[in-house]
């Protein structure tokens, strides 16, 4: 309304005498000289100020005759100390570091699978037989010899003790002896290897060959792939920049998109090599996984607690604004009277770390302070606003 007044006075004295200065400047422009331009310069100033004095009176009159206010309503806020947590959020896979897949160590035949894919077995339980071409006969033979090597040994060493016999008869049964039970101890552990047995305790996740297939040691004769879904964690990798804050035994909230669960851990291992190629270096979570729903290359995110400050001023963000300089603020009030009507104050802030539509404010920012908040895109720096929180 004091507005609508105000120009209207403007338009009043202007229409009164506009076409007449109008047309007497542009004759002084093109034809006065410097004397009669200063005189009109100085009769128009002295015009304005006339018109501007008015002015003020005229809205000093209109403040008073005009009982209603229409003033900016805003929310506010008050400023005080809170914990906050910041969060380094990573994507990672889940790995285990036993899931192998399982090669024969001799060649043959592969006579029988004791197994079926999803089978739980022990450590060092039978998973398959190869034909071992004969060398259990050998072994047959080789233990009846040493076994009759051993009976002449000790009867020689019995003979040797009580003076009879010469000592070279007792040294060469004694390396007889050692010899054939080392040939015998060596066929053993070839024969061990048509035997294939669990390395870890795990489940047969695949059977890959069937009995009967020729296989031998190297690649392509993969037999069976075993995991084991206890012992799993989240391999990450973290930007360098954080390598003081991220440390061993660190709490972590390993969330798997999928499953729709979450689990609380701590980093087991941090890795102490830095990758040239994306500046990163890995990191490794436990992972417990009771109900077996955690797969090796699951998809899973970390949130990793890298940050706390116990006296922290938290505002959200989409009250803060930008000005040509680059510099952050937000209005605040002051002079707030019993009508909760108050002053708008432009603050400049310098801020923090974020977390989710918050922000920490690290400077110029008291506790107690009251911030605008509904409203503080529209308001102007001492501009009068009324305050209507709930």
């Amino acid at each position: 309304m004091r507005k609508i007044y105000s120009l209207l006075a403007i338009t009043i004295v202007l229409i009164s005498c506009g076409e007449k200065k109008t047309t007497s400047v542009a004759s002084l422009v093109s034809t006065g000289n410097l004397k009669e331009l200063t005189a009109k310069k100085k009769e128009i100033t002295t015009n304005l100020e006339e018109i501007n004095k008015d002015l003020e009176a005229i809205n000093a009159a209109i403040s008073i005759k005009d009982t209603v206010k229409k003033l900016p309503l805003i929310t506010t806020f008050l400023a005080k100390e809170t914990v906050f947590n910041h969060y380094l959020e990573l994507q990672g896979n889940v790995k285990t570091k036993q899931n192998i897949l399982i090669y024969p160590e001799m060649p043959g035949i592969l006579k029988r699978i004791l197994v079926k894919e999803g089978q739980r077995v022990s450590k060092g339980q039978l998973l398959a037989i190869i034909d071992d071409g004969g060398i259990g006969n050998q072994v047959a033979q080789l233990e009846a010899t040493t076994q009759f090597a051993k009976t002449t040994f000790e009867r020689q060493k019995r003979l040797w003790e009580q003076k009879i016999g010469s000592e070279i008869q007792f040294l060469q049964t004694k390396t007889n002896y050692e010899a054939q039970r080392n040939s015998l101890k060596q066929l053993k552990s070839q024969q061990a290897k048509a035997s294939i047995r669990a390395p870890f305790t795990g489940v047969i996740d695949d059977v890959i060959k069937e009995p009967g297939t020729v296989i031998a040691p190297g690649q392509g004769s993969e037999i069976f792939r075993i995991v084991n879904l206890n012992n799993m964690y989240v391999e990450a990798e973290v930007p360098e920049r954080y390598i003081t804050s991220i440390t061993k035994n660190k709490d972590v909230k390993v969330s798997f998109p999928v499953l729709g669960t979450s689990v609380d851990s701590k980093i087991r291992q941090v890795g102490s090599f830095i990758n040239p190629n994306n500046r990163s270096f890995k990191i490794e979570v436990s992972v417990l996984n009771k109900d077996g729903n955690v797969k090796p290359n699951l998809t899973a995110k970390l949130q990793i607690n890298d940050y706390t400050d116990a006296k922290a001023v938290l505002i959200p963000q989409s009250i803060i604004s930008e000005n040509a300089n680059g510099e952050q603020f937000i209005y605040t009030i002051k002079n707030k009277n019993a009508d909760q009507e108050a002053i708008a104050e432009r603050v400049i802030i310098k801020t923090g770390k974020t977390q989710g539509n918050l922000i920490e404010v690290l400077d110029n920012l008291p506790v107690g302070t009251e911030i605008i908040e509904e409203g503080a895109r529209s308001v102007n720096n001492g501009q009068t606003v009324k305050v209507i929180n709930k």
